[in-house]
């Protein structure tokens, strides 16, 4: 096996290459409804990549491949009942052994989608979250198997990456979702904290979706929060608009605040005015930021360097049984105060996702990977990883998106744009060599 990639993607349908695995999930979905395909069809397809795949991958930690046929058949005879399943016969990972309970993925289920299995997490007793162990083993980066996936969704990143579903839940409470997204290339939605539910009793995690596009990234949040799910599924309670000025409509037609058009105000930072980023992946984020200014679709504004407090010893704290919460809150607040006050000037802001490329299997070291990303979640703030690269180790590096609470739609309209008008997309994984 090459350590650039696990060499899988070699075999099979390749994601946007050719056969019935290249499809988006849309793309599966319209085919579905339209009866050019059979759900159960497109899930004997994701099953038998995942069988070439998984054993050197390990992205899952189980395959449920009986009952992924029997939900298949279902939707099969929903669909041909008249059903309206706007996500019908889309094979997905659910993160973790319980994640098929959480309320995004019953969504997703009563949209049509179909559960291969559950995605791996970090495994017990692991000091680190930027890791996974699959049922076969540790999850390893498809772009390279020596280097992790990131985590703590690892193995619905690396599922997403290697073509195996278009589209898997993850949960967010330091970076969970757009660290891996970054690492494996693929697009990753960290919601407003508190938006949809989440277990987590410190309120720092969010749930949210890696995908391989930006529209199927705005179809998981349409089918969540209820614009555009099955008529009477049970959906998590979303805000009918979201309460910024500087929100759009929908996730399909971008324009700026208040109706206006493109291309909108961005602040870039590099590491927010405390985290130091390696030079590379800093430079491949804002080479990408300045592509999304090429397309039009941001213009940065001149401002003073974005400075907030480093939230890591605030969000250890809050993590902490029996820890006084009290510092904690004070730097929440701080922070809060001085992002209202860049979100009242400017609708996004943009840094690299992680500060440092994909560590190996033995762990980060001394290193956050988190350092970028934990802020928002002590904020609350929604944010994206959008991919933009690829750093001389041959890793995806990632940039994110950061928008006001509730703005979920801009950061959608963001990717979208980013996809289609400045060609950051999801590549496909080569194979060995």
């Amino acid at each position: 096996m090459s350590n650039k990639n696990v060499g899988g993607p070699s075999a099979g349908p390749r994601p946007g290459r050719d056969g019935d695995a290249s499809l988006t999930a849309a793309g599966i979905a319209s085919a579905v409804r339209a009866g050019e395909l059979t759900a159960v069809e497109a899930v004997t397809v994701a099953l038998a990549r995942t069988a070439e795949i998984e054993p050197e991958l390990h992205a899952f930690h189980e395959v449920w491949g009986e009952a992924a046929l029997e939900r298949a058949a279902e939707v099969d005879r929903l669909v041909a009942a008249g059903a309206e399943l706007p996500l019908a016969g889309v094979p997905i990972g659910v993160k973790g052994v319980r994640g098929a309970r959480a309320a995004a993925a019953r969504a997703l289920v009563a949209a049509g989608c179909v559960p291969l299995g559950a995605t791996s997490v970090p495994g017990p007793g692991t000091p680190w979250q930027t890791w996974g162990l699959g049922g076969g083993g540790r999850t390893r980066n498809p772009w390279r198997a020596d280097r992790t996936p990131g985590g703590s969704s690892a193995g619905s990143a690396a599922a997403v990456a290697a073509g195996l579903v278009p589209l898997a839940t993850g949960s967010d409470g330091a970076g969970s979702v757009r660290i891996p997204a970054a690492w494996c290339g693929v697009f990753g939605l960290k919601v407003t904290n508190g938006l949809l539910p989440s277990p987590d009793r410190t309120g720092l995690a969010a749930p949210g979706v890696l995908a391989r596009s930006a529209a199927d990234m705005a179809a998981f949040w349409r089918v969540v929060c209820g614009a555009g799910g099955p008529a009477g599924a049970e959906r998590p309670p979303c805000p009918d608009a979201a309460p910024d000025p500087h929100a759009v409509p929908g996730p399909n037609a971008l324009s700026g605040p208040a109706g206006a058009a493109l291309p909108l105000a961005a602040v870039w930072s590099d590491d927010l005015g405390f985290a130091r980023p390696d030079r590379e992946p800093a430079a491949i984020a804002r080479r990408a930021a300045e592509r999304l200014a090429e397309a039009g679709v941001v213009r940065f504004v001149t401002d003073e360097p974005v400075r907030l407090a480093d939230p890591g010893a605030a969000w250890q704290a809050l993590r902490t049984p029996g820890a006084d919460p009290a510092a904690a809150e004070r730097v929440r607040a701080d922070n809060d105060r001085r992002l209202a006050a860049l979100f009242a000037r400017v609708p996004l802001l943009l840094t690299p996702a992680t500060p440092n490329p994909p560590h190996g299997h033995e762990g980060p070291g001394e290193r956050y990977s988190t350092a970028l990303t934990w802020a928002f979640n002590l904020s609350g703030h929604p944010a994206a990883s959008i991919p933009a690269g690829f750093g001389a180790d041959g890793c995806p590096v990632g940039l994110q998106v950061v928008a006001p609470r509730g703005a979920e739609p801009l950061l959608l309209a963001v990717a979208e744009a980013a996809e289609r008008a400045a060609g950051l997309c999801a590549p496909s994984v080569t194979p060995a060599r």
